[in-house]
């Protein structure tokens, strides 16, 4: 059955400024970067922070981010380029960035070098912790223009079509499938707000802020990740990034109630003020 509406995929990877085409999945991991940097240095400076440090740590932590992500996804999806495809593995510009990978390469490297330059790490987690999830956001475009981890077949309205030679063998008969992109860079966009709500409401310690970002993305990620039809390894029922987020979810909730402040504590009972020796006197 045709769905009476649905979302149009670009025809197209690339798009062309004049003469000069660009790949339009790397456009949208650089824009996402871009925001990522701006609103961190932004919350840094509010902070009392100098907001040139955030260039600097992006210098190093960025490269890092998309080796982390790019090494993930081939270690965890090996048959698609060994021993046949071994070139296949450094062609980032066609897809396939591990989340995972990318935030621990990234934010491991961050750290490192925020540590090195003397800065208050806490602070600058706490900085990144909106502003990684609104990457998420902008880089999830990418998949869209490259057709690709879309969900299983519908024909809801906001069903996504998908060209025939973007589909896996096994569903060429259906053209439209679930958005799933467009679902989890809904959600990223949910988790920004939430981060920020939980920062003005919550009672953390420094620093922990990045464990409700963390806590939150994966919570998300599990339920988006079983509408997912690409190959995936399987254990026991769940796709490799279930298991992922069922882990690291499970982290950053420890983190999350070991980085609580208690209530504030009541002024002590002051005992009345004794009279003065004349005034006893009296």
């Amino acid at each position: 059955m045709s769905p009476l509406a649905y979302l149009p995929s670009p025809s197209s990877g690339q798009i062309h400024l004049g003469p000069l085409p660009i790949r339009a999945y790397g456009l949208c991991i650089a824009l996402g970067v871009y925001a990522a940097i701006v609103v961190t240095a932004r919350r840094y400076r509010r902070r009392g922070g100098n907001p040139e440090l955030i260039t600097g740590i992006a210098v190093w932590a960025v490269p890092a981010g998309i080796l982390g992500a790019r090494i993930y996804h081939v270690i965890t999806d090996y048959e698609l380029y060994f021993p046949h495809n071994v070139l296949g593995a450094f062609k980032i510009w066609d897809g396939g960035l591990g989340i995972w990978g990318g935030v621990l390469g990234g934010v491991a490297v961050g750290v490192w070098v925020a540590y090195r330059r003397g800065a208050d790490v806490g602070v600058l987690l706490d900085c990144v912790a909106p502003a990684l999830p609104l990457a998420q956001a902008i880089g999830r475009w990418g998949n869209w223009f490259n057709q690709e981890l879309f969900g299983r077949p519908t024909t809801l309205p906001w069903a996504l079509k998908i060209d025939v030679a973007h589909r896996p063998g096994a569903y060429l008969r259906f053209s439209t499938f679930q958005p799933t992109f467009l679902y989890e860079s809904l959600w990223d966009l949910a988790v920004v707000g939430l981060v920020l709500v939980v920062e003005r409401r919550g009672r953390l310690r420094r620093g922990y802020l990045f464990a409700v970002y963390v806590a939150l993305y994966t919570f998300g990620r599990f339920w988006i990740e079983s509408l997912r039809i690409d190959f995936a390894h399987k254990f026991w029922g769940l796709r490799l990034n279930d298991w992922t987020s069922i882990v690291v979810f499970v982290v950053a909730i420890g983190f999350v109630l070991a980085g609580r402040r208690g209530p504030p504590s009541p002024p002590e009972d002051r005992a009345p003020a004794l009279p003065a020796p004349d005034e006893a006197a009296a």
